[in-house]
Order: C-alpha cells, then sequence, then structure tokens
C-alpha cells in the first residue's frame, strides 16, 4: 500500500498553526484597537464638552464690546479652542460671527449638545458634519451659539483603523513569508522520510529514516521508528535462518534416503507390492525435496544484496524468447500460445534470469490450467506508467475470494490439487516481482480464465 504524501496548502499543521495565530492576532488586536478608540474618543467628548462649558461661562458674563473683542481675539488666537461662532440679536437675527443661522435641533438652553447635521452653509470653515453646539445667552440679552466640530474624532478613529490595518498587515506578510519557509524545510524533511519509508515498505529492511543534527522531533520520531526496524530486521533473519537452516540440513538426509530407497527398489522384484511401495516412497521423497527446494529458492530471492547486479534489458526479446520456448508445449497439449507486443518496448531495469523465470512460471501455468483446444495469450503494452506484460488463458481461472491467496507459499486451489504442483510457483513470482519492485495484479481474462499483469517501472533515462 502506497503511502500518503505530505500534506499540502492549508491542510498541514505549519497552515493550520499559522492561520489559528492570525485569526488570534486579528482578534486581539480588533478588541484592543476597539477598547482603545472607546477610551480615546469618550476622553476627547469629555475634553470638548469641558472646554465648551469653560468657554460658555466665560462669554456669558460678557456684553457689548467687551464680548465683541473675545470672540474675535478667540477666533484669531485660539482658533482651535472652537470653530466658530455666531452673535444673535434678541430676535435670533445674526450680528457677528461666521454662523449666521442657529442650526434647527439645537436648543436655547445653555447646555452642549451633539448634532449629526451641524450647519448647511457655503463657508468651507464651517463644520457640515458632526458637531457640538451650545446657544447662551450673554447679559446683555443677545444669543451667542459656539460650534465646535467633531472632526477630531473622526481623526482619531482614522488614527486607530490605520494602526490597525497596519499591525495586521506587519504581521501577516511576515507570517506569510515564515510560513513558507517553515513549512518548506520540514516539508523537505519529510519527503526525504517518505522516500527511505517506501523502500521499507517495498520490503528493504536496510533502509533506515534519515536523522539531522538537530535532533526535534522529527528526529526523535525517526529514532523510534528505526530502533523498532532494527528489532524487527534481527528477528526476521533469525526466522529466515531457522527456516533455511531448517531446509538445508534436511536436504541432506533426504536424499540419501533417496538414493537408499531407490537401491533397494532396483534390488525387488519387478510388479511386486514391495516395488511399488517404494516407487511411491520415492515419489514422496522427491515431493518433499522439490518442496525443500522451492524454499531456499524463495529465500534466495528474498535477499536484496541481488539488486546490485540489475542491468538494463530489452523485454521485447524476452518475450519473444518465452513465447519460442514454450510454444512446442503449447502445441503438444493442443492449445494456441499468442503473443501481442509493439514493435519496441523501453528497457527496464532488472535480472534478466529471474524476470525470464517468473513470466516462465506465469505462461507455464497457464498451459497447465488451459484445456486442450483453448488459447494463451501474451501481450505487452506501455504507457505513462511504465510497461505491463499480461498473461492470459481460458482455464478455469482463479476465484476472486482467492487471487490474493495463490501468492502465499503451498497454497493450492482446489482447482489446482488436480494437476502436480507445489503451490510455491506463484510464491516464487511474487518474490521475484517484489524483489524488483514491480507489481502484480492478479484478476479475470475476457477469454474466460485467469489474467495475471506484470507492471514494470521503465528503467531510468526512457520515456
Amino acid at each position: 500500500m502506497p503511502l500518503p504524501n505530505p500534506s499540502k496548502g492549508w491542510s498541514s499543521s505549519t497552515s493550520r498553526l499559522l492561520a489559528l495565530y492570525s485569526f488570534l492576532f486579528v482578534a486581539w488586536s480588533s478588541i484592543l484597537m476597539g477598547v482603545l478608540y472607546f477610551e480615546v474618543t469618550s476622553y476627547l467628548n469629555k475634553l470638548t464638552r469641558h472646554s465648551m462649558l469653560q468657554r460658555q461661562h466665560l462669554f456669558a458674563h460678557m456684553s457689548g464690546k467687551q464680548l465683541d473683542d473675545a470672540l474675535v481675539a478667540s477666533q484669531t488666537f485660539e482658533e482651535r479652542s472652537f470653530d466658530a461662532y455666531g452673535l444673535f440679536d434678541t430676535q435670533l437675527n445674526p450680528i457677528g460671527g461666521r454662523v449666521r443661522a442657529i442650526p434647527p435641533e439645537l436648543g436655547l438652553d445653555g447646555k452642549v449638545h451633539e448634532l449629526k447635521r451641524c450647519l448647511d452653509a457655503d463657508d468651507p470653515h464651517l463644520p457640515r458634519d458632526s458637531c457640538d453646539a451650545v446657544a447662551i445667552k450673554v447679559q446683555d440679552g443677545r444669543w451667542l451659539v459656539l460650534v465646535r466640530d467633531n472632526g477630531s474624532l473622526f481623526v482619531v478613529t482614522r488614527i486607530i483603523l490605520h494602526a490597525l490595518l497596519w499591525g495586521i498587515s506587519l504581521t501577516l506578510i511576515p507570517g506569510f513569508a515564515g510560513w513558507y519557509l517553515l513549512r518548506r524545510r520540514p516539508l523537505k524533511r519529510i519527503r526525504a522520510i517518505q522516500a527511505q519509508a517506501d523502500l521499507i515498505v517495498a520490503g528493504d529492511l536496510t533502509h533506515r529514516l534519515p536523522l539531522s543534527s538537530r535532533r526535534d522531533e522529527l528526529d526523535m520520531l525517526a529514532a523510534i521508528v528505526n530502533a523498532m526496524l532494527d528489532r524487527i530486521e534481527r528477528l526476521m533473519h533469525e526466522v529466515k535462518g531457522v527456516c533455511d537452516n531448517i531446509a538445508h540440513d534436511l536436504r541432506t538426509p533426504l536424499t540419501r534416503l533417496r538414493a537408499q530407497l531407490y537401491r533397494i527398489r532396483q534390488q525387488s522384484a519387478a510388479g511386486s507390492a514391495e516395488g511399488e511401495a517404494l516407487d511411491q516412497a520415492i515419489g514422496e521423497t522427491d515431493t518433499l525435496m522439490a518442496r525443500f527446494r522451492g524454499l531456499l529458492r524463495i529465500s534466495e530471492l528474498e535477499d536484496r544484496r541481488r539488486r546490485a547486479g540489475f542491468v538494463q534489458l530489452d523485454p521485447h526479446a524476452l518475450l519473444l524468447e518465452l513465447h519460442d520456448f514454450y510454444l512446442p508445449l503449447a502445441e503438444d497439449g493442443g492449445i494456441r500460445l499468442h503473443l501481442q507486443q509493439p514493435v519496441q518496448l523501453p528497457a527496464l531495469h532488472g535480472d534478466r534470469e529471474l524476470l525470464f523465470e517468473a513470466l516462465a512460471n506465469l505462461v507455464g501455468n497457464a498451459i497447465k490450467f488451459t484445456p486442450e483446444g483453448g488459447q494463451v495469450r501474451m501481450h505487452a503494452q506501455v504507457d505513462q506508467n511504465g510497461v505491463h506484460i499480461a498473461v492470459e488463458d481460458s482455464g478455469p481461472g482463479i476465484p476472486e475470494d482467492e487471487r490474493e491467496a495463490v501468492l502465499k507459499r503451498f497454497y493450492r486451489s482446489e482447482e489446482g490439487h488436480r494437476h502436480p504442483g507445489f503451490g510455491l510457483g506463484l510464491s516464487i513470482v511474487a518474490a521475484i516481482v517484489d524483489l524488483h519492485g514491480y507489481d502484480l495484479e492478479v484478476g479475470a481474462s475476457d477469454l474466460g480464465g485467469a489474467k495475471l499483469v506484470l507492471h514494470c517501472a521503465v528503467a531510468n533515462g526512457n520515456a
């Protein structure tokens, strides 16, 4: 089963951590700026009202020319204290100042009012939007209207908003840069780990996960997995060694036993019951020896060191040789053997003798299980994934629930018991396929029988 690829985009833990960090920062910054805005605007409102109350009390005790001079002086030297004023007579007719009309919403009660729409005038020096205004009656009976623009509050709002935007920008931009850099390095290490893990999953337990000099969490995990692999490899070698020793040690006494039985058979009378029993014993001994040879053969194929002798080979010539080799056997059984392949196939990287043995097992089984008058078809094709070599027959086929079991050692289906064999042929094929890093697919053929497909990766440098 292929290992999953590393997470991409926002699926990785680094991306999720960045998203959480950005969300928390934006939320906290918004709360902070909101509290700051509320406090600052409240303070400025209080300051504005306090300033207007001071002006109100100051001008309320003045009259005549003294009031006029004070208003002109305030307008000239303290222009930012209040934005405009208007002086009206007892009939509310304008007699001085820039404010020429009392705002409709302003009550003549001597209290400070906040007006949403201040003044409707063409004078650019007068506030038009929100403002604070107060109308007071001075000592000589005239009315004085003081107006202060609330624009300073909007300026504060803009300053706070700009500060928030700058803060978010200066946080997210380095955050994205850091996300890219921080994500790139772990992904590079994870891909290196995945490359080694793929080789381990393929059956080569000599490989180990790479470690860096940082000794971080990935290194801790890789070290734990490497320790597990060391133990697993040691146990597998011990089990494999015991099995190989048993098979090897029993082969010698079995050979001697067969030789002894053969000598006794030569001395017995032809056609006697004793001779038939000896023939049966010799046959069983041959069966045991063949099984032990098969086990030792599989053990030999599972040795990964044989990969060092792999070369580039031409599958086109290999299939032609295989077809010529089995054609007489197929014709003797009344079976039609076909070969279909393109004029040229890309080179494969592997052991030619082993691949010939694997394909020979497949073709031999197909011929063995195909009844007289049937057909066996060999065909090869190429696509972007590599070379695919299929062997199909018109025999009984392999039931779907047995297609994985037939690759196990000594497994023989109900149909297989009707033919001679030991249940090791496809196990040897599976070992050769695994040694090369190829895939073997067992399925059904449109001919009515079994279809076994060998999926081969092409050699480097070939399309």
